[in-house]
């Protein structure tokens, strides 16, 4: 126990020591390409810093399989170097009880990572692309679903509308039985517009068989009501701005995701991409214990042997690898072309039974 205590130890270590470079190195980075893009329209360096302190974490949280195998690598050729791996081969420790100790970590961390991180990233995503696209429009555009139908906010200089459409069609190009209130830029509603669809067209939406009443003071807005066959409202958003609102399964949490899944549903929105996402995240701790598996088969030898640099480049290069085939798989499960479940866990089980083979074969031959 002693042992398992102090390889569990040591890895934890090298994965925080990782973690802290590799978040020093993506937020300069980012720095820099956040005040590229924004450097032309004026907003101030705190600011900057503020929208790259917002963005770094979704990419940390990418490269978390990445961690692990480093992390991975570190120990390993760390106790190689020092002799430890040996004695503890000497022991009678075969080369998977080693792996308890730094398995389990990877297990405990792929839990905190999809119950704790995953809800930071989704909430700093989210203030991450309303800030961003305040600073380019001076106005926001957002999504929301819920029981009551879909909810959409667009804005700009001239004032805020508030979208609210019963149902839409796949990509919400189509909305149906919707209604428009639209604000003022003092915040006072200006007017409302009920329709029977509105299709979302290059410059605004075209409204059909619309009904619309002025709210202004003074006027009585039922006797000042107008009936038009087509109407014509600007708007800037863009198919794929409202895809971006919902369709980043990313920047909801967790905790959150299946309730949304089942509001998609009966908006009449495609959830697959979610329930894809959903069960890709709660297959995450497996993975990345299959990511300290893979690095570990690579590096569990003497470094005597000579060829430690190869070594560490392939457990890299498998790992890439895994991460790739594991993307692909999502893909095709989001387009239906592989079940969800198929999708999501066998990419982390096909690469645990690899690991473990590659294992068995350096340790037994």
């Amino acid at each position: 126990m002693i042992l398992h205590l102090y390889f569990a130890r040591r890895f934890f270590l090298s994965f925080l020591v990782i973690t802290f470079v590799l978040f020093a190195l993506v937020a300069l980075v980012d720095l820099v390409d956040q005040t590229r893009k924004f450097g032309d329209f004026g907003i101030s360096f705190p600011q900057i810093l503020g929208l790259t302190l917002l963005n770094v974490p979704e990419t940390i949280n990418q490269i978390l399989p990445l961690i692990m195998i480093l992390a991975t690598v570190v120990l390993f050729v760390g106790l190689a170097r020092s002799s430890e791996l040996v004695a503890t081969r000497a022991a009678g420790r075969s080369a998977l009880r080693a792996l308890i100790a730094p398995v389990g970590v990877a297990m405990i961390i792929g839990g905190l990572a999809v119950t704790m991180l995953n809800p930071i990233v989704a909430g700093t995503s989210s203030r991450y692309s309303q800030l961003t696209e305040s600073y380019r429009t001076g106005g926001a555009s957002t999504l929301s679903i819920s029981a009551e139908g879909l909810w959409l906010r667009q804005g700009s200089e001239t004032g805020q509308t508030v979208i609210r459409a019963w149902r839409s069609n796949k990509d919400a190009s189509v909305l149906y039985d919707v209604m428009f209130l639209e604000y003022a830029p003092g915040g006072g509603p200006q007017r409302r517009v009920a329709a029977e669809s509105a299709t979302l067209e290059p410059g605004g939406w075209l409204l059909k068989n619309a009904k619309e009443w002025p709210l202004r003071a003074g006027q009585n807005p039922e006797g000042n009501a107008q009936i038009h066959a087509t109407l014509k409202i600007p708007s800037t958003l863009t198919l794929e701005r409202i895809r971006e609102s919902f369709g980043r399964p990313g920047s909801i949490s967790i905790w959150h995701l299946s309730d949304f899944i089942d509001q998609l549903d009966q908006a009449g929105f495609s959830s697959r991409q979610h329930r894809v996402w959903m069960q890709s995240e709660l297959a995450r701790p497996v993975f990345l214990m299959a990511m300290v598996l893979v690095a570990s088969a690579f590096t569990m030898r003497h470094t005597r042997f000579g060829g430690t640099g190869v070594a560490v480049l392939a457990a890299v290069l498998l790992g890439f690898s895994l991460y790739f085939i594991r993307s692909f798989a999502q893909i095709l499960g989001e387009n239906g072309q592989i079940p969800v479940y198929l999708a999501a866990w066998a990419p982390p089980a096909a690469a645990v039974l690899l690991a473990l083979g590659l294992l068995l074969h350096v340790e037994d031959g």
